[in-house]
Parts: structure tokens; C-alpha cells; sequence
């Protein structure tokens, strides 16, 4: 069985049924809908059925702490896979098919993510090394020149070419495509500590410990991708205080496990890059 689950907060109807049409619940899949929003969201009422379950918090516990609560009832159902959908993706629902088929012929693999573009077309580069806190300023708040697009493209894994299965230690949380036994078997949940950003960074970074976690372009998903913390003051602090939690969870400056994961994919990289020439 394959189950999913998706965190609304006042997400708006038209967004939230393009991800129903996209995720497609049936007898082999379930949604549960966990809502964080300050009153139940209305039209969720119309949608619930025995494959679509519909959670309210009751206030706003935070985007990993919501989700966690969807692994757990993935759990106990004892499903193969678990879905972390956002609310503004859309895909074909064989996608799902897909990365199944793929991971069913792959005992290693404990997370996955497909290839995933803007509305527009372009790629969004979402694979990428664990970052440091100078990453993270680069991007941020230094103007463009060519030295930031350098460092940049380097953090963002852009000599992959974003073309070929790769097995990063860091890759975005838009569509978590999880082995669930990985989950339980290792108590492995998203860090509450997180209310918001790098609950991501921080899950994938302890699923690469004891599995791949890979990037597979065959398949395709749309992410609106709204980069709240570049408009939005509190989104930003948000942001901040999110990293000051990640870094001195791991190391600022210091952090042997990061140095080693990255080291290693960008080894594996370069020796991908001298074999195809």
C-alpha cells in the first residue's frame, strides 16, 4: 500500500483539489489531510471518504510536527511507501506508479525525489550538499556575480548535469517519496524543533545514514515553489532561526559528517562527469 499525506494551513480549494486530481486516492492509496489551520477547512468535508482521512490539529503545531503525524498512521498502516506532499504540486498520477516500480527493484533506496520544474518549465535545482552557513549566505544576501554563481551552482549540484540518478545527501522536501519500514524501523521522524524549513534538510540528511536518498529524473513533478522568506519579514526570520536550529544541532563551522557527505558526492560526480567523456 502506498499512502500520502499533505499539511494545509488556509490553503485554498483550487490548490488543494489539483493535488487530489494529481495523487489520485484509491483502494491501493490513502491521503490523510492534516490541517493546521486556525477554524476546519470547509471543503475537506466533501472530499473524506474511508481513503481519505481528514485530520484537524486545531491550531497551527508546525509543518514537520503536522506530518508527523501522518508517518505514524502510515505506520500502523503498514504501508510499503509514504508520500510528503505539498499543497502547490501538481503531477500525473502514474508518477507515484514509477518511483514504486523503481524502488520495489531497489532495497537500498529510502527516499526518492523526481524531477520537478516550475510552472513554466524550468528546472528547480533542489539537489544539493549539506550546507554550510556561508552557503546559505551566498544565496541569500550577496548580489550576483560570477563568483556566487559559481559557488552556487556548485552547491546546487548543477555539474549533474540534473539528467541522471544521482544520490545526494540533501535534496528538497516539496515530494518525499519515503520507504516506511525506514521510518520505523530506525524511529525516524521529522525534528519538531523545525516549526518550519530545514525539517527537510534535516530528515533526508539522517535517511542518507542508513539508505540512498536519490534524485530520479525519469518522472516529473510542477512546484509552484512561493520562497515565502524572500517577501515575507516573518517568513524570513522564520528562516533564520530554523538554520541557527539546524547548525547548532550539527556544527556551524565544524561538522565531520557533512564534510564526509559531501565529499563523497561530488566524488561520485566527478568520476560520473570523466567516465561519460
Amino acid at each position: 500500500m502506498v499512502t500520502a499525506a499533505v499539511v494545509l494551513y488556509n490553503t485554498p480549494q483550487y490548490m488543494f483539489l489539483k493535488l487530489l486530481h494529481s495523487y489520485k486516492p484509491d483502494t491501493g492509496r490513502k491521503l490523510y489531510i492534516i490541517d493546521n489551520s486556525e477554524k476546519p477547512t470547509s471543503y475537506c468535508e466533501n472530499v473524506c471518504n474511508d481513503n481519505i482521512i481528514y485530520i484537524y490539529n486545531g491550531k497551527n503545531i508546525g509543518y514537520g510536527a503536522a506530518h508527523n503525524i501522518g508517518i505514524q498512521r502510515a505506520i500502523l498502516d503498514e504501508s510499503r511507501y509514504h508520500v510528503i506532499l505539498n499543497p502547490d504540486i501538481v503531477f500525473d498520477s502514474s508518477v507515484i506508479d514509477s518511483l514504486k516500480c523503481y524502488a520495489d527493484k531497489h532495497d537500498d533506496i529510502v527516499y526518492m525525489l523526481p524531477e520537478v520544474i516550475y510552472p513554466n518549465g524550468k528546472i528547480q535545482y533542489l539537489c544539493k550538499l549539506l550546507p554550510t552557513p556561508f552557503d546559505l549566505f551566498f544565496r541569500r544576501f550577496m548580489p550576483y556575480t560570477k563568483i556566487t554563481q559559481k559557488w552556487n551552482d556548485r552547491y546546487v549540484l548543477k555539474v549533474s548535469g540534473y539528467n541522471k540518478i544521482i544520490n545526494p545527501p540533501c535534496l528538497s522536501g516539496c515530494f518525499m517519496f519515503l520507504k516506511t519500514s525506514a521510518l520505523a524501523e530506525n524511529n525516524l521522524r521529522f525534528d519538531e524543533r523545525f516549526f518550519m524549513y530545514f525539517e527537510d534538510f534535516d530528515l533526508i540528511r539522517r535517511l542518507h545514514r542508513i539508505g540512498r536518498t536519490i534524485y530520479y529524473p525519469d518522472v516529473q513533478i510542477v512546484h509552484k515553489h512561493g520562497r515565502e522568506s524572500y517577501r515575507n519579514k516573518k517568513m524570513l526570520l522564520l528562516h533564520i532561526k530554523s538554520a541557527c536550529i539546524y547548525f547548532n544541532k550539527y556544527g556551524w563551522f565544524i561538522d565531520r559528517e557533512r564534510k564526509s557527505m559531501n565529499r563523497r558526492i561530488l566524488q561520485e560526480l566527478a568520476e560520473s562527469v570523466l567516465i561519460a567523456e
